[in-house]
């Protein structure tokens, strides 16, 4: 896959420091955030923004085996390069599991967009508007991909600026007008409580394995990529913390609003308020799309040339030097599923597969990095994926069943394919 200078073939080393660490940030921070601080200070009051440096931390525990195994694999596919050792069935299978989240959130995402562009400007709230809201988005960003990754990550680079530097100000806004002050944090909650919100507080944080899958693309992968997974998870808990303590200073106590923190912005600024979180929601939302596209393709590309996929997916533009059509068949099939809301059944099994996905890479640690040290972060991290799969319904592990059912099948016809070629 690499040639002896450290490049994959055709691919270019274009993603640095910032790069990563932005694809790890608009994987987390997508249309989320815009609406859990309004369920938090519901469910916990003035307890809710302690949650996510405590949630931060489980989160890292799982991320921590990811940096090991990024500093081992200097080359594109993330959770498939790292199960590799356990056979091309097993990769496969993560790498379809993983490649089912990730384009699920990707339609859910531009749904949202789609949502809140209808909010500024009813006509695109219609159903030809979002039909063409989605489409130029992601259309936009699979041609913004397509044509370098270096453009891809500028692009990057500006949306996350744009949704990061308004929740920042608001949050300082809203702790320097609270009329009684930073509240002291409330009593615990109990641990049926916190159990039952649980995966939803941890869904607050999956997306960070977003900057390991172009590995392949990065500078240094080996020290760049776990820099930025735990600045980024850091940095992340911060903001997530500084937002929730802000509403939960502000806001009062009661039923959470359908837009928390445009209700919020709005009692601080007026009706610009609505306008100026409305148009962040759009670019944090963007971001995430944007951080998809980046990603997750170079998952057909690693499964294609491990054999798994047809070459055709392995294909390298030489003219952009981007796995361009990986790329457009996640644009193609990502607006379809979006269009036409068949995604909406996958999002129920989508934080589970991650979980998932999560344990197979991390049981993968010891294997490729023997020692006391990768076997105490991976018992540590599978014991978080352990307590956080405990709490998904049983809906969610049927349809994990039928997923990985239809997984044997393509693979199994891939196979059928490759033998008779």
């Amino acid at each position: 896959m690499s040639t002896p200078g450290g490049e994959e073939r055709g691919l270019k080393r274009d993603i640095g420091l910032t790069g990563s660490a932005f694809l790890a940030f608009n994987g987390i921070v997508g249309a989320g955030i815009f609406i859990l601080p309004g369920a938090m200070h519901q469910d916990f009051g003035a307890f809710g923004p302690w949650l996510f440096p405590l949630f931060g931390l489980l989160v890292l525990v799982i991320a921590l085996p990811f940096a090991r195994l990024a500093a081992a694999f200097p080359h594109s596919g993330g959770p498939v390069a790292y199960t590799a050792g356990f056979g091309p069935l097993a990769a496969f299978q993560v790498g379809w599991l993983y490649y089912l989240a990730r384009i699920t959130a990707l339609a859910a995402n531009a749904n949202a967009f789609a949502t809140y562009a209808g909010a500024l400007w009813p006509p695109l709230g219609t159903m030809a508007g979002r039909a063409a809201v989605i489409a130029t988005l992601v259309g936009a960003l699979t041609f913004v991909n397509i044509v370098g990754v270096k453009r891809a990550i500028r692009a990057l680079d500006a949306l996350t600026l744009m949704k990061a530097l308004p929740l920042i100000v608001l949050a300082i806004w809203g702790l320097s007008h609270a009329a009684e002050g930073i509240p002291p944090p409330g009593p615990p909650p109990l641990l049926s409580a916190l159990e039952a919100s649980a995966l939803a507080i941890l869904y607050a944080f999956v997306g960070f394995e977003n900057s390991v899958v172009p590995a392949g693309e990065t500078r240094n992968p080996d020290r760049t990529i776990p820099r930025a997974l735990i600045v980024t998870i850091v940095a992340t808990a911060a903001l997530y913390f500084l937002v929730q303590l802000a509403y939960a200073a502000t806001m009062p106590a009661g039923p959470a609003p359908k837009a928390p923190l445009a209700v919020f912005a709005q009692s601080l600024i007026g009706p610009a308020g609505f306008i100026i979180l409305s148009l962040t929601a759009l670019a944090s939302v963007a971001g995430n799309v944007s951080g998809s596209m980046t990603s997750t393709p170079r998952v057909t590309y690693a499964l294609a040339t491990q054999g798994s996929l047809p070459r055709w997916f392995g294909a390298v533009s030489p003219r952009f030097a981007t796995p361009a059509n990986s790329i457009l068949f996640m644009g193609l099939a990502g607006t379809v599923l979006a269009l036409s809301g068949s995604f909406l059944w996958l999002a129920i099994v989508s934080t589970l597969a991650r979980l998932v996905v999560y344990a197979a890479c991390i049981i993968a640690l010891p294997k490729v990095r023997p020692g006391a040290a990768s076997l105490a972060l991976a018992a540590a991290g599978l014991a978080v994926c352990a307590y956080a799969a405990a709490q998904s319904k049983w809906e969610s592990w049927a349809m994990l069943g039928g997923a990985v059912a239809l997984g044997l099948v393509l693979y199994a016809l891939a196979a059928r394919g490759r033998t008779r070629a």
